[in-house]
């Protein structure tokens, strides 16, 4: 027997590859299947089923192709209804996979369908949880996703949750390992550790969640402090429900190169985005008028649903040299399948045919120090836990993540500084006030941490 853990951290997802003589299972595999299918290859085995633990709203799953790629069955929990062939389970219905058994537990409360998965070795132990987004590392699935699918509200499935936790999860031996679906950066849960499996004795100690008085405690400590779902989440749900496109023929759609000529006269049209997915300091040394920065060194899949939102958005591509199929990949793993195009050669190409060029203002954290005690305006984008937890005097939390509430408020005519911990975030930030015509501010490079590096000599 082989457990695999495949950890894609811009996502801060876990998909598993189990193998038992001869024959492999795959958790909640991502959209692209071309690293499955090397493996199985590689290992010479015949991929028999693909567990999902629910239908995923944070990305799109790559269930469908997999199983027209291989005929592996499609499992899911009690109570799925998906619009296509699967396997829905009865709870504690058991599995079969070479010397193995997997063993279907389900677990409502962060969806209906939800639903864990008990690896039982050769030698008949419960050895393995995979418990999606049922269990974390330190933190519980969230219980407000489902509300409308559940005709329920937040409070009651978070009760739904609680009996799954307690009364199946709870009962289980100490020494089993827990595989979560999802890690700390996850917009699924709110106090995800960064370790990625642990036992589940351990997390009876240190998760919160597993250690209520009772189940009212336990939705209170559960939904307090939970910021709003992004928007594309439930697009993405309905994805995994309903059926998507290939991602073939995404990708292949995606990868059209457009010249300055041809990427201008797309970019035109207003409903079309373009997105700069270049590093941020890049970005603010030149830009095409209107084009977002989202970099693709960051959290840029979870970033790009927040800030676009709707799935369906025509998108054109601005990339480094060959970054571009990256980008489309990353995109399509969260539903965002429609990319009409890239920028051939980057940006240099832009600047070569003498288009219009726009600029961010950013200076260093070193000058931004020497103006703090002038009663400057500093507005930090970083979220509010973080801004609690530590923060310069004088300055105003506005977060990234609610910027399309609060940038009505903004004064273009009075001057402001922006920034986030390293910078990320507040070039994001940057380009979307720039893009709705606030153009009298100057973005901080480095942000919290670098001029918190400085203060501190």
């Amino acid at each position: 027997m082989k457990v695999e853990q495949i950890y894609t951290s811009c996502l801060a997802h876990g998909a598993y590859y189990i193998t038992s003589k001869g024959e492999a299972a795959i958790i909640d595999p991502l959209r692209e299947t071309v690293s499955y299918l090397e493996r199985l290859k590689n290992d010479g085995v015949k991929l028999k089923y693909i567990f999902e633990t629910h239908f995923h709203a944070d990305f799109v799953s790559g269930h469908l192709d997999l199983a027209n790629e291989t005929s592996a069955s499609i499992v899911y929990g009690p109570t799925a209804r998906p619009d296509f062939a699967a396997h829905v389970a009865e709870d504690n219905e058991i599995f079969k996979l070479g010397d193995v058994t997997i063993k279907v537990i389900h677990t409502p409360g962060h969806t209906m369908e939800s639903s864990c998965f008990l690896l039982i070795d050769e030698e008949g132990k419960e050895t393995a949880l995979f418990s999606g987004d049922t269990l974390f590392l330190g933190d519980v699935g969230r219980p407000d996703l489902a509300q409308k699918a559940a005709h329920m509200t937040k409070e009651e499935l978070a009760g739904v949750l609680y009996k799954s936790i307690y009364h199946k999860i709870l009962p289980l031996a100490d020494e089993i390992i827990v595989y979560p679906g999802h890690g700390e950066g996850s917009l699924c849960g709110k106090k995800m550790m960064k370790e990625t499996s642990d036992t589940l004795g351990n997390q009876k100690k240190v998760n919160y969640a597993l250690n209520q008085l009772n189940e009212e405690s336990f939705i209170s400590a559960v939904l307090d402090g939970l910021s709003p779902p992004p928007g594309y989440f439930e697009m993405n749900a309905v994805m995994n429900r309903a059926g998507y496109e290939s991602f073939e023929n995404v990708f292949s759609r995606g990868m059209s190169p457009l010249s300055a000529e041809e990427f201008e006269a797309k970019a035109n049209n207003e409903n079309v985005i373009i997105l700069d997915t270049r590093d941020g300091g890049e970005f603010s040394k030149g830009f095409i008028e209107n084009s977002i920065n989202i970099g693709l060194k960051g959290s840029f899949a979870p970033w790009v649903g927040a800030m676009i939102q709707n799935v369906k958005q025509p998108i054109l591509l601005v990339a480094d040299t060959e970054k571009h199929e990256e980008a489309i990949t990353r995109l399509s793993r969260i539903g965002f399948d429609n990319v009409i195009g890239y920028l051939e050669g980057g940006f240099e190409t832009w600047k070569k045919a003498g288009k219009k060029i726009c600029r961010i203002h950013r200076i260093s954290a070193e000058e931004f120090v020497t103006k703090m005690n002038d009663g400057v305006l500093a507005i930090d984008v970083r979220k509010e836990s973080e801004y609690s937890e530590y923060s310069f005097k004088g300055t105003y939390n506005k977060p990234l993540a609610d910027i399309n509430q609060w940038i009505g408020e903004i004064n273009n005519q009075n001057h402001f500084y922006l920034y986030c911990q390293g910078g990320y975030r507040s070039m994001i930030a940057a380009s979307l006030l720039y893009r709705r015509g606030y153009t009298n501010f100057t973005e901080v490079e480095g942000g919290y941490a670098a001029i918190n590096q400085i203060m501190s000599k």
